[in-house]
C-alpha cells in the first residue's frame, strides 16, 4: 500500500470515528436531509447564516465511514464561507470525485478534502461521499424535501 493511500485511509477513518461538527444546530436557519439509497447513509445538515456567510455548519446522521468523512470534511472546509464560495467548492468537490484526479478542480480551493480523491476510483461509492455535498447545495437554496443520490 502506497503512503498517499495509507493516509487517505487514515483521514477518512479519523473522520469516521470522531466528525468535526457532528451536532444539531439550535439556531440554524437552513437545515436539508439526505438519504442515499444505495449504501443508507442519512444526513441532516444544519447552517446558522450571517450575512451570506456560513458562520457555523452542523451535521447529523449515520452512514458509512467515507458518508461520514465526506461530510465532517466538508462542513471544516465550508465554515466561514460565503455561499458562492461553498457552491465552488462543491462544482471542484464533484470534478473530483466524477473525473478523478485527471478532471479540472482547483486543489488550493479542495485543500484536505482532495485526499478524498481515491473514492473516484470507487463508482459506487461517489454517492456516499457526494450525498452531503448535494444536501449542503439544497440547504444554500432553501430546498424543502430529501435530496437523494439515485
Amino acid at each position: 500500500m502506497s503512503d498517499l493511500e495509507e493516509l487517505y485511509q487514515e483521514i477518512i477513518m479519523e473522520h469516521n470515528r470522531k466528525p468535526k461538527n457532528f451536532r444539531a444546530l439550535d439556531d440554524a436557519d437552513r437545515s436539508a436531509n439526505g438519504f442515499n439509497p444505495f449504501c443508507g447513509d442519512t444526513i441532516t445538515l444544519y447552517l446558522d447564516m450571517a450575512d451570506d456567510v456560513i458562520a457555523e455548519v452542523g451535521f447529523q446522521g449515520s452512514g458509512c465511514a467515507i458518508s461520514r468523512a465526506s461530510a465532517s470534511m466538508m462542513t471544516e472546509s465550508i465554515k466561514g464561507k460565503s455561499s458562492a464560495e461553498a457552491k465552488d467548492i462543491f462544482e471542484d468537490f464533484h470534478q473530483m470525485l466524477t473525473r478523478g484526479t485527471d478532471g479540472e478542480f482547483d486543489s488550493e480551493r479542495l485543500g484536505d478534502l482532495e485526499l478524498l480523491a481515491g473514492v473516484s476510483e470507487f463508482p459506487t461509492r461517489i454517492k456516499c461521499a457526494i450525498l452531503s455535498w448535494h444536501t449542503l447545495k439544497a440547504a444554500l437554496k432553501g430546498q424543502e424535501g430529501t435530496v437523494k443520490t439515485e
